[in-house]
């Protein structure tokens, strides 16, 4: 089913009742039933990064060292505290538990992802990543809610059953996640803690009309009720069945990703996880004043990586190592020019990483270019659309076909091998391909500019964006004979200051900087 169809079908009442930490959806009842069995027991753990994490502080392109000093002189670290993966990259010095999980080779890093026609608010934003909607799509389900819809229709009514005992989702907090949201439910469940969940009321059966709205509904939230309870006693038994392996840091990401850990092992079917870390909205103090080795970025990178290490190191003892990936992903990055509090403002893209025995090992995607100089608010700008991050991990991951994924998410959808066979060797390397090469010339620019690249004989597109990552002209969307193609950019009607060109293929994608000066 489209997304479109979906918004169409979605009822606009939603009413969300939490108690003893598992909720409740009270939506229009179902009107359809289909149950459908498990095709697989592979685990998705998603971690999302609240804020808009600055991804250039994270992962810094060190062959722009030089450039970002001169941008960023109040809060850049000094070259030599990266740890370096090659010569043009290198991990923040608190990243170190991440680090590792890339020198054994259970890291996948994605470059610049992010969105066309970037929003950087951060209720939007995070509503488009959650959603998996275009940024001018106001979409009411979740993209993990539009694959379970795929195969398990008409939830919740007959869930949990015989085949499907155990929530197909789960978030661990205190409210369900959006990416879970489906047409007529929510499928996944809340959970703070498995230790302190405990059977809610059903109510009396009364005297009413079933067939009257009010019955309908209260036969409905009765019925969830029902599930709630049946789901808790699963989630309690697997917790009580489970035992970590390793040890974790004392920080809530890590207490999350413990109690996930431990569900996993207990023998949950429980097919997606959500957990969440706050704080990257580092608008002050993202680094000491006095060190920018110290500071609150360098805090949250710490617990992200010692955290995320310690469940792989837990899951790989549990010998689960081929059950369960992760990824992380926030609503946006942050600018390139830091401000004057020691901190840095709402961005555009920014690194993704995905982690686990499974992945492909490795860097897929560009480092970021920076110029000598840019104009205030200009953003990383995008290289990698997000959706086809997730369509890409649906479709290896979940066995979802292509057009399936498309379905599920957008018609532009763009295949990245960010997973491979389980227990690859454990050297990592680039995994970028370089045969889609963009040339830019005259580079800066004052009337127009020309674009060349090369093609297979492929549909391919050409957009300019500007430094807020906003679409200003998309130059081609169109089949490309075999050959080199050039194509000039007029741009007398633009201010002067940073564009980006953005050439995408079937198979790659090059974003370009470009500057336009007066004329």
């Amino acid at each position: 089913m489209k997304r479109r169809k979906f918004l169409k079908n979605t009822s606009a009442l939603t009413l969300p009742i939490f108690v003893g930490g598992l909720p409740l959806q009270g939506l229009s009842k179902p009107t359809a039933f289909s149950g459908m069995n498990s095709d697989s027991e592979r685990v998705l753990v998603i971690i999302q990064l609240n804020g808009g994490n600055d991804g250039l502080n994270t992962l810094m392109p060190l062959d722009s060292y030089d450039n970002l000093a001169n941008l960023r002189s109040n809060i850049i670290l000094p070259q030599s505290s990266f740890i370096q993966i090659n010569d043009k990259t290198g991990f923040h010095p608190s990243f170190a538990g991440m680090a590792d999980l890339y020198d054994k080779g259970k890291l996948n890093i994605l470059q610049n992802v992010g969105y066309p026609n970037q929003n950087r608010s951060h209720f939007r934003s995070t509503d488009i990543w959650s959603s998996g909607s275009s940024a001018d799509e106001y979409v009411n389900t979740g993209w993990v809610g539009r694959y379970f819809e795929s195969k398990f229709p008409g939830f919740p009514e007959g869930y949990p059953s015989a085949d499907c005992p155990d929530p197909f989702a789960m978030t661990i907090g205190g409210s369900v996640s959006e990416t879970c949201q489906g047409v007529s439910g929510n499928y996944s469940v809340a959970v703070k803690n498995p230790n302190d969940l405990f059977e809610l009321p059903e109510g009396a059966e009364g005297d009413y009309d079933p067939n009257s709205c009010y019955g309908q509904h209260l036969d409905f939230v009765r019925t969830s009720i029902k599930q709630t309870n049946a789901y808790a006693d699963r989630i309690i038994e697997s917790y009580n069945s489970a035992t970590n392996q390793a040890a974790y840091p004392d920080t809530l990401l890590a207490r999350q990703l413990k109690v996930v850990a431990g569900l996993i092992q207990g023998g949950l079917k429980t097919r997606v996880f959500v957990v969440s870390q706050g704080g990257y909205d580092t608008h002050a103090n993202q680094t000491a004043s006095w060190d920018p080795l110290l500071g609150v970025h360098a805090n949250l990178l710490e617990e992200l990586g010692d955290a995320i290490n310690a469940f792989q190191t837990d899951i790989d003892l549990m010998g689960l190592g081929e059950k369960v990936a992760g990824m992380t992903f926030s609503e946006f990055g942050r600018q390139i020019r830091s401000n004057d509090g020691f901190g840095t403002d709402h961005g555009n893209a920014a690194p993704l990483f995905v982690f686990g025995n499974c992945v492909n090992p490795g860097i897929i995607g560009d480092n970021p270019e920076i110029p000598v100089d840019v104009q205030v608010q200009t953003g990383v700008p995008l290289q990698y659309d997000f959706r086809s991050v997730y369509g890409s991990l649906l479709m290896d991951w979940f066995e979802v076909p292509e057009e399936g994924v498309k379905d599920i998410l957008f018609d532009e959808f763009q295949y990245i091998p960010i997973l491979a066979s389980c227990n690859m060797p454990s050297d990592s390397n680039d995994l970028t391909e370089e045969s889609l090469s963009v040339e830019v010339f005259p580079n800066p620019f004052a009337e127009w500019v020309t674009i060349k690249f090369p093609s297979k004989s492929e549909w391919m597109k050409v957009t300019i964006f500007d430094a807020l990552g906003q679409e200003r002209k998309v130059l081609a969307a169109q089949n490309f004979d075999a050959g080199v193609h050039e194509l000039r950019f007029e741009a007398r009607g633009l201010a002067p200051g940073n564009y980006f060109v953005h050439v995408s293929s079937e198979t790659e994608v090059k974003t370009k900087s470009l500057i336009k000066v007066g004329n």
